[in-house]
């Protein structure tokens, strides 16, 4: 008895996995559908001077803009991985370990501010920097969750002061 008990367990596991793995691929497909592709980062950016030093953290996920948990899963943007973030005059480059650089052109952005969660992950009272920026007529909001949360203010004011100046231009 026991063991049909272990098996019927094991098999009920088994099938939660497969239809969250079904559900990710059909969210996938979909998003593929609507959205354009994500745009790469200019060639020669390494030869810019960055906006502020580089930051090291995690990136936690893209999600739309009208919905805190409704996750970005076209190709790899949907994993939490490991980043380093560099503003650029051009643009913000999330250099991710594992998966693809995510690359936000500075004409696109249109907010930043600090949140307490993103894409499902809770962090706290301000704990992540959330750029909002328009890919094709979407909104997205990407968050990162930097290793010195105290720099979060001098970002949001680099993005801010480059947002202007883009709009002024």
């Amino acid at each position: 008895m026991r063991i049909l008990l272990t098996l019927a367990m094991i098999a009920l596991i088994l099938l939660c996995a497969y239809g969250m793995l079904h559900g990710w691929r059909k969210r996938s497909r979909r998003q593929a559908a609507e959205l354009p592709p994500f745009p790469a980062a200019p060639a020669g950016l390494s030869t810019v001077e960055p906006l502020l030093p580089p930051e090291t953290g995690v990136y936690v996920g893209t999600t739309a803009a009208e919905n805190w948990v409704d996750r970005i899963t076209v190709a790899d943007i949907g994993h939490r991985a490991e980043a380093t973030a560099t503003l650029y005059p051009e643009g913000l480059l999330l250099d991710r370990i594992g998966a693809s650089p995510l690359w936000i052109d500075a004409g696109t952005i249109r907010d930043a501010r600090t949140a307490r969660g993103l894409a499902g992950k809770v962090v706290g009272n301000n704990g992540l920097l959330v750029i909002t920026w328009a890919h094709g007529e979407h909104l997205l909001d990407t968050g990162f969750r930097g290793d010195d949360k105290t720099g979060y203010s001098d970002w949001i004011a680099a993005i801010t002061q480059r947002k202007a100046a883009n709009e002024s231009a």
